[in-house]
Order: structure tokens, then C-alpha cells, then sequence
């Protein structure tokens, strides 16, 4: 069995055991699960300013905060509740990212009314993974017109900290686009599980 320490990863991908579990086993494998999808954009918003680890390990406490992401119990949560998370060490304490999940919630739950939230998300790429062939991750773009467009439909429908940037890096992790690098042991594998 080939050990975790010889395989090839995206240079993005530090030594951190957590990191590389989330590189290997989840980041870009399509997902469709609508609540999924809502977790991991919310997620991703949180991100902002931020790097990607210091969301991977607080995303248990997001969780906890959040109602594991259920939109139904989210919009529930009244100002009492949310100023509470202010003072939550678990989670990034900023007001208006914590107030853009429940607009978030809200924004899903509309959506969800006219078509399923990964069919409104999968649209911008019509269904189906962009598979790419960058051999060095400064190849990789932050954004593309894909995710300027899914950037401006999310906020015209009322989603919050989802600019194109973040939503290019929500379409790389579920699996939308696969930017794993061509010399990535995952790159293979994340093409075969590819929407075509």
C-alpha cells in the first residue's frame, strides 16, 4: 500500500493531516445533495479574507452553531440567538457573516420552492464537471465567467458573501470544475467521478 507521505498532491495542500484528508477524500468530488451544497456555500463565504483551514477546522463548530446546516431551523434562530454567536470562540465572531447564513437559509428556501438548489447551482456549468489540465497551480484562475455568473445570480436572489471568487473556489470543491493538477494522485480518479 503506498504511504499518505509519498503521494502527490495539489501545491496548495500543506502537511496538515486534516488538510490532506479534505484534499483527498472530498475537495472537487461532485456533490449534488442540495443541503450539502448549501452548507459548503455557506462555508466558503465564511472563508472570505480568510484561509481555507482556519474554516476546515472551526467546521464542526459551525455546525453545532448552525443546526448542521439546516435551512428550516435556521431561519429560526432569532437576535437573541445570533448576537449569542458573537461571543462563540468556535466560529469566525463577525456579525455580517453570521447574518449572511440566515439570509443565506431564507435565499435556499425560496429557491427550493420553483427547483432544487443543486439543480439552480449545477446550472451554471449545465450539469455537468469542467474538467481542466493545469500541470502548475499558478495556472489555476480565482475566477471564471462560470463563477462571475453564479456570482450574480446568487446575490441577486439574496445570498450573501458570494462574490466570483468564492463561488470559484465553492465550484472547485464540489466538484463542479476539477482543479486538481495534472500531477495530483487525485486528478485521475476526480475525472472518472465527473458529471458528463
Amino acid at each position: 500500500m503506498q504511504s499518505t507521505l509519498q503521494l502527490n498532491r495539489c501545491a496548495w495542500v500543506s502537511d496538515d493531516a486534516q488538510y490532506q484528508h479534505y484534499h483527498d477524500h472530498e475537495w472537487g468530488r461532485p456533490e449534488t445533495a442540495s443541503q450539502a451544497l448549501f452548507a459548503k456555500l455557506c462555508l466558503d463565504g465564511q472563508q472570505a479574507g480568510l484561509s481555507w483551514i482556519t474554516i476546515l477546522r472551526k467546521q464542526a463548530n459551525y455546525e453545532a452553531a448552525f443546526h448542521n446546516f439546516v435551512p428550516q431551523k435556521i431561519v429560526t434562530m432569532d437576535e437573541q440567538g445570533l448576537e449569542a454567536l458573537m461571543h462563540n470562540p468556535g466560529i469566525i465572531r463577525n456579525r455580517l457573516k453570521i447574518r449572511a447564513i440566515v439570509a443565506n437559509a431564507r435565499a435556499y428556501m425560496a429557491i427550493e420552492e420553483k427547483q432544487s438548489f443543486s439543480d439552480y447551482l449545477w446550472q451554471f456549468t449545465d450539469g455537468k464537471t469542467i474538467i481542466n489540465r493545469w500541470n502548475d497551480l499558478s495556472l489555476v484562475p480565482v475566477s471564471t465567467p462560470e463563477s462571475t455568473r453564479m456570482a450574480k445570480t446568487l446575490k441577486k436572489d439574496g445570498f450573501k458573501f458570494v462574490g466570483e471568487t468564492i463561488c470559484y473556489a465553492f465550484m472547485q470543491a464540489v466538484g463542479m470544475v476539477n482543479d486538481h493538477t495534472t500531477d495530483c494522485h487525485c486528478y485521475d480518479e476526480i475525472c472518472t467521478l465527473a458529471r458528463r
